[in-house]
C-alpha cells in the first residue's frame, strides 16, 4: 500500500488590520489551501480587526508615511481631511479592476477551503474584544497555543 504524503503547513501571524495589510495574509491562505496545504491563521493585535465583525468591512488605507502608496503623498496632505477615504476607495479600485476577491470574499473562500482561524485571547482581553466580536473562529489561543500548532509548520510568517 502507498504512503500517504503529508501535507505541507503555513502558519500566519496577522498583526496589521488595514486594508492594504489585510489582502497578504488570505491571498497567501487561500493560495496555500488551494495547493492542498493545512493552512493556520493567528489574528493578534490591530489584525483582530480583519475578523472583528464590527470592523472588517470598513478596514482603511492610511495614506500618511505609506511609502508604498502608488503616488508619495507628502505628511501635511495625507493629514487633511478625506485623505484615508479616498486612498482607500482608490485602493478597492484598484483591486476591483485587478479582478481580486474583497476581504469579505476572501475570508469566505479561506473558510470553505478548511483554513483555520485564532484570535489571540490574550490581545482579545487587552483589547475588551469578547469572541461574539468575531467571525466565527476555530479556537481563541494564547501564544503557547499558537507555537503548538506552529511548531511543526513547513512555512511561518509574520505579517
Amino acid at each position: 500500500m502507498a504512503e500517504e504524503k503529508k501535507k505541507k503547513k503555513l502558519c500566519i501571524i496577522v498583526s496589521k488590520g488595514t486594508l492594504d495589510a489585510a489582502y497578504p495574509p488570505l491571498i497567501l491562505a487561500s493560495t496555500a489551501a488551494s495547493m492542498d496545504w493545512e493552512v493556520h491563521l493567528f489574528f493578534t493585535f490591530y489584525g483582530l480587526d480583519i475578523i472583528n465583525k464590527k470592523k472588517n468591512k470598513s478596514l482603511k488605507v492610511a495614506p500618511i508615511a505609506n511609502p508604498a502608496m502608488p503616488m508619495p503623498v507628502p505628511n501635511i496632505i495625507g493629514m487633511l481631511p478625506g485623505m484615508t477615504a479616498m486612498a482607500t476607495m482608490m485602493m478597492k479600485r484598484m483591486m476591483k479592476k485587478g479582478n481580486v476577491p474583497s476581504i469579505e470574499e476572501l475570508i469566505n473562500m479561506c473558510r470553505e477551503m478548511g483554513v483555520r482561524f485564532y484570535g489571540c485571547q490574550m490581545t482579545m482581553d487587552v483589547m475588551g474584544i469578547s469572541e461574539e466580536d468575531l467571525i466565527p473562529v476555530d479556537a481563541c489561543l494564547g501564544a503557547a497555543g499558537y507555537l503548538d500548532i506552529a511548531s511543526d509548520a513547513d512555512v511561518n510568517l509574520f505579517i
